[in-house]
């Protein structure tokens, strides 16, 4: 990962100097691997993320304010316990290790001052965020460790804390310049020195040994077997000031980014390998860099581990459904054949004069045939003749009112099916937490998700749909969520405004707000391609979308949120283009 040890040692200074002596205000846990302390100090509040996510994790100051839960996890309370009202007093880190060992000094119940410690490790999947007394041991941690996951280091309350296990690399704070190229140049001649150097170098990530190559090799690439005295001569240049950099904490924050606009790597030093492919720019701060290059990724995952419990319940609704259907389908196929049970009762009643008591079966004429075939009827021998007629007849009644219902409650769940496909789609398309929010609400009214005893059913609030403006000025509203669909469907467009919808996909309610004015073909054109990008079919070419008059759309009554029905409708064929759709979009 590109934050490593000699990045981390930049950050320290930052934090050095902007919170040593600031006092630990608030504490939040936003999820699960990350903690945010909110500390004064004597240049205002600042908020301290440390996130130990496997993709993301990161000591910086941030500047966003993420969405807390309700209800703080255990770490986060005992954190607010024992750590507020303290103060930083010392950032450390040993060499150049991937870790901050954060001392602040606090109070004890008892009144005595006492050294508390936050220690960020930022290793990739074994990142961590430990919290240690100052006998050395772990109070509490993000992610425990125990004896089944590693029997090197335990990572559990009461366990003395001990540093990772050293990966007998060389320190550029420590050793000379000299002793490393020895080292590197001592590798199997087929390694690139790349690899050499990540192999040799403490505290340094592959993004800068591949910087480190690239500026050696004049960007041509190097193995260890081509070294040559020149390129000692050159790798020493380079490593030297690699060193200073180190030793001196005087790089600067730099951000990669891609031609898509989308973050690629980042550096405390310029970085050339990446050619034309990326612009490479100077950030403020090291902290501000970190914000702008996992501030999105974060938002992201933050959203898809609070979407992922309404998306099992989704799920488990769904195949429910499912299966009901499929069962009371096979129901349906047998009471299709009911008309067989009516004729067994009629050619039993018309020959009934030849049947006896205590018969089993009969082979009787099935005069509804032309001609005329044998149909072997089975018998009740407990039952006079009449009796088992009226058997089939009760049967046959049975099956047919059965038939019925079945058909009933089909329609019921292929409809209610289809209201979950529509969630489903809203649930894909959420932009932020509020979204997520609104969406749970939903589903706890429709009763999918159960609220605690004595909790409240919160209704949702939101009708703010998002809005747009045609090329040619036309208003443009899209539902976010099947709440937001009802409303301006039903209570905001007006008769004469225009309703879209893909047609036989779920997605959301478009309308197109005439104002008095003659729609244009390129206001009706955009808001299909807006339907389009705002439904399931977004990833197609072609997506067809109907639209009428809010006039011709209704709701059934008793009907789901977002269900409605329409007629006199027309069909446009639209391609969703995001792009266009993003400039066509209204702030709000």
């Amino acid at each position: 990962m590109a934050l490593d040890g000699v990045f981390l040692r930049h950050l320290k200074k930052e934090i050095e100097s902007a919170a040593l002596g600031a006092r630990v205000d608030k504490i939040y846990q936003p999820s699960r691997y990350e903690l945010m302390l909110s500390m004064r100090g004597h240049d205002g509040t600042k908020k301290l993320l440390m996130s130990a996510r496997t993709s993301s994790a990161r000591i910086n100051f941030t500047r966003y304010v993420p969405e807390n839960p309700k209800e703080p996890p255990m770490l986060c309370m005992l954190l607010r316990k024992r750590l507020t009202g303290a103060r930083l007093f010392a950032v450390r880190q040993p060499d150049l290790e991937r870790l901050l060992c954060l001392d602040f000094s606090a109070v004890n119940e008892l009144g005595d001052h006492i050294v508390l410690t936050l220690v960020v490790e930022v290793m990739g999947r074994y990142s961590n965020v430990i919290f240690v007394d100052g006998d050395g041991k772990i109070i509490d941690s993000l992610r425990r460790v125990d004896a089944s996951m590693s029997s090197e280091r335990l990572i559990l309350p009461g366990v003395t804390y001990q540093l990772p296990p050293p990966q007998n690399k060389l320190c550029m704070l420590t050793v000379r310049t000299e002793n490393i190229i020895d080292h590197v140049c001592s590798m199997p001649g087929s390694t690139s020195l790349s690899k050499a150097l990540l192999f040799s170098l403490q505290g340094v990530s592959p993004v800068v040994c591949r910087e480190i190559e690239q500026r050696v090799s004049r960007g041509t690439g190097l193995k260890i077997a081509e070294m040559t005295d020149d390129y000692k001569s050159r790798l020493t240049f380079f490593l030297g000031r690699l060193a200073d950099t180190a030793k001196n904490i005087s790089g600067q924050p730099y951000m990669a980014v891609g031609k898509d606009k989308k973050p690629l790597d980042f550096s405390f030093i310029p970085m050339e390998q990446y050619g034309t492919a990326a612009a490479v720019s100077r950030e403020k701060t090291f902290s501000e860099l970190l914000d702008d290059f996992y501030g999105e990724r974060d938002r992201i995952e933050r959203m898809r581990v609070r979407s992922s419990d309404l998306m099992r319940v989704l799920t488990t609704a769904s195949a429910r459904l499912s299966r009901k259907i499929n069962v009371q389908q096979v129901e349906l196929e047998r009471c299709s054949k009911r008309d067989e049970l009516r004729i067994c009762g009629d050619v039993l009643s018309a020959n009934i004069y030849c049947l006896k008591r205590g018969q089993t079966s009969v082979e009787l004429q099935n005069f509804y045939e032309e001609p005329p075939k044998t149909v072997k009827i089975d018998l009740d021998p407990s039952c006079t003749p009449s009796q088992n007629a009226q058997k089939y007849y009760k049967a046959y009644r049975k099956a047919k009112t059965a038939e019925e219902m079945l058909n009933v409650q089909i329609n019921t769940a292929k409809r209610e099916l289809e209201y979950l496909s529509t969630v489903f789609d809203e649930l894909s398309r959420a932009s932020n937490e509020q979204d997520i929010s609104d969406i749970r609400s939903e589903l706890s009214e429709q009763g999918y998700i159960r609220v605690p005893r004595g909790a409240k059913k919160r209704k949702s609030t939101s009708h703010g749909a998002m809005q747009f403006r045609s090329s040619d000025g036309f208003r443009i509203f899209v539902g976010r969520n099947n709440h937001e669909n009802d409303f301006l469907t039903l209570k905001q467009a007006k008769k004469t405004d225009l309703w879209f919808h893909t047609k036989n996909i779920p997605g959301s309610h478009v309308v197109l707000f005439l104002d008095g004015r003659q729609p244009t073909k390129t206001a009706v054109s955009e808001a299909a391609m807006l339907a389009a990008c705002y439904s399931r079919g977004r990833a197609s070419s072609n997506v067809a979308v109907d639209y009428t008059e809010i006039r011709h759309v209704s709701k059934p009554q008793g009907a789901k949120p977002g269900m409605v029905i329409y007629v006199k409708n027309r069909t446009i064929f639209a391609a969703p283009d995001i792009a266009v759709s993003e400039k066509l979009r209204v702030a709000p």
